[in-house]
């Protein structure tokens, strides 16, 4: 027996599928700024734990994603149109630069955003899951700013020691960092990543409700 609905059901699967489109309002800019600031203000917060010591730096970073799933999913609920969030990776990646990380951490977080952005846009900016891997992509950025340890580890730690940090601090970072423990920090960022996205989806299920995401 032949299914006469199929037709019907992609049909309709298409007509619902909406276009790409770009058309900001005010308060999606609005929106843009705001959660940018509240997420950069968590992430500084955490990342400021580092200065106790390098060690303290490093199980401490891969915490800032969990911490931040929760001001970046609420603002993933107001996320309607394409642009928003690749706008979000702009600002952050701007405002990470003037706290003195390199160029290339920039590049990073606004291709990770990027990527973010076709997640969202096939949830049709309405799947609670797609907010979440969106999240989860966007917080493998936390690779950017190690590029240049990457690069040249010891140029990297001799900055740090030229910097407020001290001698005493760069000679711990020296004993703590190496290639493999830095991949493992970015590896454990990403998974705290995915954890914050759900973490921000519970907290914020009314929201999500609200704003239609299943």
């Amino acid at each position: 027996m032949s299914d006469t609905t199929a037709p019907h059901r992609t049909a309709a699967a298409t007509a619902e599928r909406q276009p790409f489109s770009l058309t900001f309002k005010a308060r999606d800019f609005l929106n843009v700024a705001i959660f940018a600031v509240i997420y950069i203000v968590v992430i500084f917060a955490v990342a400021m734990l580092g200065i106790i010591s390098p060690l303290v730096m490093v199980v401490t970073l891969p915490l800032a994603p969990l911490v931040a799933g929760i001001p970046y999913m609420l603002f993933l609920s107001r996320v309607r149109h394409g642009g928003m969030v690749t706008l979000f990776g702009i600002v952050f990646g701007l405002a990470s630069m003037g706290w003195g990380h390199p160029w290339q951490s920039a590049l990073v977080i606004v291709a990770f955003s990027l990527i973010g952005e076709l997640v969202m846009y096939a949830g049709q900016y309405r799947s609670k899951w797609a907010a979440i891997w969106t999240y989860t992509t966007f917080s493998a950025w936390m690779i950017g700013p190690w590029i240049p340890f990457f690069l040249d580890p010891a140029a990297y730690i001799s900055q740090q020691a030229s910097q407020s940090m001290g001698s005493e601090y760069a000679t711990q970072m020296e004993a703590v960092l190496t290639g493999p423990v830095v991949l493992g920090v970015w590896v454990a960022g990403i998974v705290f990543g995915f954890l914050g996205g759900l973490l921000g989806a519970a907290v914020l299920r009314k929201h999500f409700v609200k704003a239609g995401l299943a």
